[in-house]
């Protein structure tokens, strides 16, 4: 081809010959008017999905002095409340990642919506702490499986180039709906109590459940309404193969780049649910900010997310192509986890709490900032089968929560204080930062 520069009708791409192959830049340039490219549609539906796990998952947090107080719970007993979803999302995160490889994220996804919307729901009706302990297993079972299909639909319908930023959206939902949470939540509770936000949320998913099934579908070829243009252009630049390939499961424990992520995700975790687990109670209790102040500060900080979420997708597909694809997912890791880690540990020694607010913020932003990179390097390594190494990943994390939530609430009742559980935490995420060094994302799976 002697031109380098080509136009379709939705896109405009540039071939540099002065860089290898696989550093060609794609770029998508849509016309002024005529509607948005159909993966977008889905983007927004995975947005969705995102937002309404969190709405559903944060909602025990935002009532959790509530929940307390009726049901006479302790801090331990409260962590394990916490723990019990984690230990079951951990569990079957890996076999429906396996699934939705297998049978297409659809299916997956309608399963998990009912469920979880199920078992949201029963949450409201619990009245002590063995109920409430065996009701958020089943939660965590429901929802198991979201983000691994959510990175298998963005291996299916994205291209290459523009991995990075869809993953920061599908992030941006998980903010969205921690947002939204106390804004939603706080005024149901003050009016109706506590097990009425449950009911209410609940419910929300089924409307979801009836968009997934008449709407999407599982690749863009499926899909009649697609454009000819815009369909050879994922096909042509996505990593998903309709290719059948097995993963080489003796030789993946030996893989050092899935190991170390595996690790760094179980570090990372850590962040995670102290913000959507322990922060509402932290505030609370730890700070004495009044139920009020909470759900603003809570809202506020879950913004930040949102802008750390974005700001890390596009900073990581930027310095992919200035710097590599080694070094773009390595820096945005890192800087996010470390500049958090170092901000939680002003929380734990500050004595102001305008000091302690706004490290909380920065802290959040660069969590957020860091952990797209992280699912991009399972689509990166695991190609066809993203959904079965993220479902691996996200084991490890959510063992990493499970960890986070009983040990947070254990120490918390031993000292009577935040500062030593704030102190942990921060270690955990540094270890994290440093993990990222051995991290590899031009190291594939190897396939048999």
């Amino acid at each position: 081809m002697d031109e380098d520069c080509i136009h379709l009708k939705y896109i405009t791409f540039k071939i540099n010959f002065s860089v290898p192959a696989a550093y060609i830049q794609f770029n998508l340039a849509m016309p002024k008017t005529g509607p948005a490219p159909y993966r977008y549609r889905v983007l927004i539906l995975l947005f969705f999905l995102t937002m309404l796990t969190y709405l559903d998952r944060v909602c025990i947090s935002i009532v959790g002095v509530r929940i307390k107080t009726g049901l006479g719970l302790s801090n331990t007993q409260f962590g394990w409340v916490l723990a019990s979803f984690s230990l079951a999302y951990a569990i079957f995160e890996i076999p429906s990642g396996i699934l939705g490889d297998r049978i297409g994220p659809k299916a997956v996804f309608i399963r998990i919506v009912l469920l979880w919307s199920l078992f949201t729901a029963l949450t409201g009706l619990v009245n002590g702490f063995i109920a409430l302990l065996l009701v958020r297993f089943l939660f965590g079972i429901g929802e198991s499986g979201a983000f691994p299909n959510s990175s298998a639909v963005i291996s299916r319908w994205f291209p290459l180039g523009e991995m990075g930023r869809a993953m920061s959206w599908i992030g941006t939902g998980s903010h969205a709906g921690s947002a939204l949470a106390p804004i939603i939540i706080v005024p149901l509770a003050m009016a109706f109590g506590w097990r009425v936000p449950f009911f209410v949320i609940g419910a929300l998913g089924l409307v979801w459940v009836l968009v997934c099934f008449s709407w999407f579908r599982n690749f863009p070829s499926e899909k009649s309404s697609i454009t000819r243009e815009e369909l050879d252009y994922i096909e042509t630049h996505r990593s998903y193969s309709k290719h059948v390939e097995t993963i080489a499961w003796k030789s993946i424990f030996k893989h050092r780049t899935l190991l170390a992520l595996v690790l760094m995700y179980f570090c990372c975790q850590w962040g995670n649910y102290f913000f959507t687990g322990w922060l509402s109670i932290y505030l609370q209790e730890g700070r004495h900010f009044s139920e009020n102040q909470m759900k603003n500060i809570s809202s506020v900080l879950f913004v930040f997310g949102i802008t750390g979420t974005l700001c890390g997708g596009w900073a990581g597909d930027w310095m992919v192509r200035k710097r590599g694809l080694r070094f773009g997912r390595r820096f945005t890791g890192m800087v996010g986890l470390g500049v958090s880690a170092l901000l939680l540990i002003v929380c734990g020694f500050s004595t102001q709490n305008s000091v302690v607010v706004f490290s909380l913020f920065g802290a959040e932003l660069f969590w957020a900032f860091s952990v797209m990179s992280s699912y991009a390097v399972c689509v990166d390594i695991g190609r066809n089968h993203a959904g079965t190494v993220s479902g691996m990943m996200n084991f490890f994390g959510q063992m990493g929560a499970f960890f986070l939530a009983v040990i947070f609430g254990k120490i918390l009742d031993l000292s009577h204080s935040f500062t030593a559980p704030l102190y942990l935490l921060s270690g955990v995420l540094l270890t994290g930062c440093l993990l990222w060094l051995a991290i590899d994302p031009q190291k594939k799976l190897r396939l048999q």
